[in-house]
């Protein structure tokens, strides 16, 4: 049998102040369940993530926008808010509150799409 495990998602939140902090907390095919800690980070000009998965992401704690390329206005976040983030939709983070740390619970699902996969923001 698998170990059960309990956990706070709120207990122990990483320190972003200096960089957004992703955390895979389960992980089976093609489904990952990450909590992201972010603290007034946003994507570098000009970066556009296009992944290859769908992304489910609802936002717990704290404030962000995410902009969506082609779109006329960032769609703004607040607690209990939530996107369905097709596959291959390319997007960016805007804006997130630099004031606190903003939580979100992302959930990547479905098969893997041979997309050129920019999941990783290049370094500040």
């Amino acid at each position: 049998m698998d170990t059960v495990h309990k956990g706070n998602f709120f207990e122990r939140l990483p320190d972003a102040r200096k960089a957004e902090v992703l955390e895979t907390l389960a992980e089976e095919g093609a489904v990952r369940i990450e909590r992201i800690a972010s603290r007034g980070q946003v994507s570098p000009p000009g970066f556009w993530y296009d992944q290859n998965q769908h992304e489910w992401v609802i936002l717990l704690r704290g404030a962000a926008r995410i902009e969506f390329e082609g779109a006329p206005d960032p769609v703004g976040l607040a607690p209990g808010d939530y996107v369905n983030i097709p596959s291959g939709v390319r997007h960016r983070v805007a804006w997130t509150a630099p004031d606190e740390t903003t939580v979100w619970l992302a959930v990547w699902y479905g098969e893997k799409k041979c997309l050129r996969d920019t999941t990783e923001m290049p370094p500040f």
